[in-house]
This record gives structure tokens, sequence and C-alpha cells, in this order.
């Protein structure tokens, strides 16, 4: 399979992709377009050019601080020395918003560069899918799918080439860690997630499913004959390698900061509580519900005079996109509130994981559920979140119609839920072209794939979809011509953000439910 998977990467079909992607940031670099990310990682350059270490995470010149971990900002370390052979000016700490078009240049070539991981990790994961369904067309081959499915992911397009982050490098470095995983290379995968911690913490959202997994199927050796634990085959070895792993790429990312003291101000950057519950708008989520309701009954009770108009904070009540804000009639929520349904969510998914783990596929579902869990009830989730989700699901939907029909739910409302990010008019074309491209893909691949399977999506799921349109239509069209856009601005995202929440919290659920049958079935089997 390794073989056949190597010819596909070869073909012209693949190579569209990165040539597409190349083509599209061009464009975008001779119109001079940037998003706020762009200053960010700029100012990021030139903190780690200019400043020694033990300045780096104390520099505040810019509202945009450095608030990664340590191992990006060796990565912006290292970029900032090719990005002196572009323009000088760029690595000024003091020239706020500047943005030459040789510092567009360099930004968008980078992010293509490093992209190449995100590549091959496409490679090895496309190595590890069941090809059962294989058709004789390569069009209909798992593998060929589940390539385009990852190369041309839309979500992951819009953030990266247009938006702009770095985001296909460190889904590069995920997706490689769970093919490692897939290929019993259980030490290389941990390695792989342990350097991935230190690059961006918000991959501490499925950091259970690795400890678990690791411990349960790695550490453990041996099963009873029903599938239980047995206790007596634990390595202490193999623990001690993983333990050894862990220390030390953390000590080689905190380790100098552990020297200067400096821990404590590390972690208070990486971890911004004041921030507040909700990103600038909000992700669609359980709190984008919660938020929802506490809007709707403040609005009813000044309406019918339950409430006093001067006990509410005005920004509450109009913005919408404060980061910061008090709950006007339900109980404000806390981050230890959101920590702990985190936890209660992720639960029963890691209990499966533990007492039948049924391999690298069960790692990989605990691992969609942890992430989606984590974007459910965390604290401060960014809506660019959801992709931790997609791409995962993207191995598990070409292997079976269940598991594609969620995954047809969960990306067609994920992405639909990152259009606020592009919101020029000239954008607004694009991405509503971009994204119909890609889901048309989705549905006929998986379609096709599973054409013996019948109907991927019940009539209710169906409806819900096409209602997009309509939304779509609202929020860029007729609201911008209504009188409330100056009073209510925040209303096409609250709309968005609501009716996405409904769509991914129905996924999780739907997944969830999926995967504690079988976990049931399983356990009847055994027994």
């Amino acid at each position: 399979m390794g073989g056949n998977c190597s010819a596909l990467f070869g073909t012209g079909e693949y190579i569209l992709a990165p040539h597409f992607r190349k083509n599209w940031t061009n464009w975008r670099e001779f119109r001079g377009d940037h998003s706020t990310d762009f200053e960010v990682h700029r100012n990021w350059l030139a903190i780690t050019h200019n400043l020694p270490v033990s300045q780096w995470y104390y520099e505040a010149t810019s509202e945009w601080t450095l608030d990664y971990p340590p191992f990006f900002a060796w990565f912006e370390y290292a970029l900032s020395h090719v990005a002196k052979y572009f323009d000088q000016e760029m690595l000024v700490i003091q020239n706020l918003n500047y943005s030459s078009p040789a510092t567009v240049f360099f930004q968008r070539l980078s992010v293509i560069f490093t992209d190449i991981l995100f590549v091959y990790a496409v490679h090895e994961c496309c190595r590890c899918v069941n090809g059962k369904q294989a058709g004789k067309d390569i069009l209909e081959k798992p593998m060929f799918v589940l390539a385009v499915l990852l190369l041309w992911n839309f979500g992951l397009l819009i953030i990266d080439h247009i938006h702009f982050q770095y985001n296909g490098f460190l889904f590069g470095l995920m997706l490689l860690s769970v093919a490692r995983i897939f290929q019993k290379r259980h030490l290389e995968g941990a390695f792989l997630f342990a350097v991935l911690l230190h690059f961006k913490h918000i991959y501490i959202y499925v950091a259970p499913a690795y400890g678990v997994y690791l411990l349960r199927s790695y550490c453990f050796t041996a099963n009873m004959a029903d599938g239980s634990l047995k206790w007596s085959s634990f390595s202490f070895l193999r623990i001690t390698l993983l333990g050894l792993i862990i220390c030390l790429v953390s000590a080689l990312s905190l380790g100098p900061f552990a020297v200067l003291g400096q821990l404590p101000q590390v972690i208070s950057r990486l971890f911004p509580f004041k921030r507040g519950l909700c990103h600038a708008y909000w992700a669609p989520n359980f709190w984008a519900l919660y938020n929802a309701v506490d809007k709707t009954l403040a609005f009813a009770g000044l309406k019918y005079k339950f409430l006093d108009p001067e006990k509410i904070p005005k920004a509450s009540m109009t913005g919408g996109l404060v980061q910061e804000f008090q709950h006007t009639v339900l109980p404000s929520v806390t981050p230890l509130a959101t920590l702990i349904c985190t936890f209660i969510s992720i639960l029963p998914s890691v209990f499966c994981l533990w007492f039948k783990p049924q391999g690298p596929r069960g790692f990989l579902r605990c691992l969609i559920l942890c992430s989606l869990s984590s974007f459910m009830f965390g604290w401060h989730v960014h809506e660019k979140a959801i992709l931790l989700a997609i791409l995962p699901l993207s191995l598990l939907s070409v292997e079976s119609p269940k598991y594609a029909g969620i995954y047809l739910i969960l990306t067609t409302t994920g992405h639909f839920s990152l259009f606020p990010l592009l919101f020029t008019p000239p954008e607004i074309p694009v991405k509503i072209l971009l994204m119909l491209l890609f889901t048309v893909y989705c549905f006929s691949s998986l379609r096709a794939l599973f054409r013996k399977a019948g109907p991927l999506l019940n009539w209710l799921e169906t409806i819900y979809l096409i209602h997009l349109v309509p939304l779509e239509i609202f929020c860029e069209i007729v609201f911008p011509l209504t009188a409330w856009k100056l009073k209510f601005p925040f209303i096409p995202l609250l709309l968005t953000s609501v009716y996405c929440a409904l769509g991914i919290i129905y996924a999780w659920l739907k997944l969830y439910i999926s995967v504690l049958t079988e976990f049931v079935t399983v356990r009847q089997k055994a027994d």
C-alpha cells in the first residue's frame, strides 16, 4: 500500500493542491492584503531577532505579545534570520503594522515552505488507510480521497494562506504523530506530540488520548483472553522511555526559562485567563448557545421591565465582539467551570479507550472526541480550533459510511463558521467559491466511495445543511442593507455562531453515541 500511495502523490492531481495555494497566495500578496495575525507574527520575528531570550516573554511594545510556547519562539527566531534578507525593517520592534511588499511576500512564502511537513504527514497517513473499499478508478481509492480532503481542506487553506497562520506545519506534526501511532512506532509518535505541545499548547486538548493510549497499549504489553488488561504485563522500561522523552523535550523547551526563574511569566502568557470566556467572536460551541440565551433573556427582561437598564453593561448588550463581559441574567462562567465541564465531557471517550482500546483507530476516535469536547466547553476557544477535529476525522471518513456522514456534517458546519474571518467584499465570492468546491468534492467523493451503503445523511441533517445558504445570504447581503447594522452589528456573528453550534454539537453527540455503542457491542462480544 505504501508504494501505491507514493505513486498517487506523484500524479498531477496531487500537485494541483500546493500549486493552487501558491498561486492564490501570490495573488493575495499582489493585492497587499493581510490579517491581524500577519502583524502578530511580524512582531514575534522582531522580538526573537533583537532581544535576548530573557526578554522574549516580557516585551510588550505591541499589544500582540509573544504567547506561544518556546519552540514556536525559536521557530520565529530561525525565520527571522531568513527574513532579514528580504526586508530588515520588518525586524524592528517599533515598526508596528509594518507591511512592505517584501515583508508580505516573505511571510506568505514561509507558510508555503513549512507546508512541506504537512504534505509528508498526509503521505504517511494515506499509508495507514484501510483499502477495503478501493475501486478500480484511482479517483475512488480511499487513499486518494483522503489526500484531497487533507491537502485541499478549505479551513486550513483560508486560515493559513488567506488569513495567515502556520497551522499546516503544526497539523503536519500532529498527523505525522498519529501516523506513527498507527504504524506502531509509539516512541516516535510520543516524541512528535511532545514537540508539538511545545510549539502550540492548544494541542493539550488531545493530550488525554495520547496519554491513556500509550499507557494502555504500549506500557502494558498484553491483554487477557477477554480483552481486559493484564496488569502483570506492565513494562517499566517502556514507561521510563516515554517519561524520558517527555522530560527531555520539556527541559529543552522550558529549561532556559526555568533557569532564569521566568516559568510563571511564560505560563501567564500561555494561559491568559483574563481574555474572557469567548474569543473575539463566539466560537460555535456550547458557550455560544449559553451567551445567546443570556442575551435573549436580557432583551426580554428589558422589554418587559424585569431588568434595570442602568445595571446592564452596555458592551454586553450592543457590542457582541467584546472579549470579556459578565453575563446579564445567567450565571457568569469561570475558567474553573469550563475546566470541569471539559473534563467531564472527555471522560467517556477516555474510559472507552482504557477498557477497550480497539487499536490505533480507537485512539483516533478518542483524539477526535477530546478535541471536540474541549472545543465545546473550553475557555476562550478560537473558532479555528474546529480543525483540530475535522482533519483527523478525515482519516475515519474514508473507511466507514457512518463516520463519513458525521464528517460531512462537521466539516460543512465547521468550515462555514470560519466565514467571518474573511469579511471584505472581494473575499466574499472567493470564500464561497472555495468552500463550494471543497464541499461538493466531499459529498461526491464519499458518496462514490460508499455508494452501496445508501445515503450518508438523513433528511433532517440535509435540511439543516441546506439552510446554511439562506443564512449566508442574510448575513452578507440582506443584513448590511437594514437599519440594524448600526444598532446591532453583532447579529450576523451571533446567528452564524449559534446556528453552526447546533450542527457541531449534533456531530459531537452523534460521534459520541457511535463510539459508546461500539464500545458496548465489543464488551458484549467479549463476554
